[in-house]
């Protein structure tokens, strides 16, 4: 990890709606901000999260994810050259009863 630098001040505040801008930081906040940006973000702002974070700290977070919506998932899977059935989201998923299809 990089030296601290203000990565928060840098990332667009509209991906964090439901928080308090002033209480975030970027240790505690880890997984919410990786999870939002790459979720809703720019390339520059992901690129910017693997520079202070580490590519394998970012990746480890977003496997860890409990859900990713389908298209986010998919991107991480092809940047990242990453199975998806290494994704906790997606496992979860698959375990998931579906009464049916609509």
């Amino acid at each position: 990890m990089k030296a601290k630098t203000k990565l928060i001040e840098k990332l667009d505040s509209q991906y964090f709606w439901d928080v308090n801008m002033e209480s975030l930081n970027e240790e505690n906040s880890k997984r919410l901000i990786i999870e939002r940006v790459f979720s809703l973000g720019k390339k520059d702002e992901m690129k910017s999260l693997l520079e202070y974070y580490g590519r394998d700290e970012v990746i480890s977070t977003l496997q860890n994810l409990n859900y990713l919506d389908p298209k986010t998932l998919n991107f991480l899977s092809k940047i990242f050259n990453k199975p998806k059935t290494s994704f906790k989201c997606y496992t979860r998923k698959q375990l998931t009863k579906q009464h049916w299809n609509s």
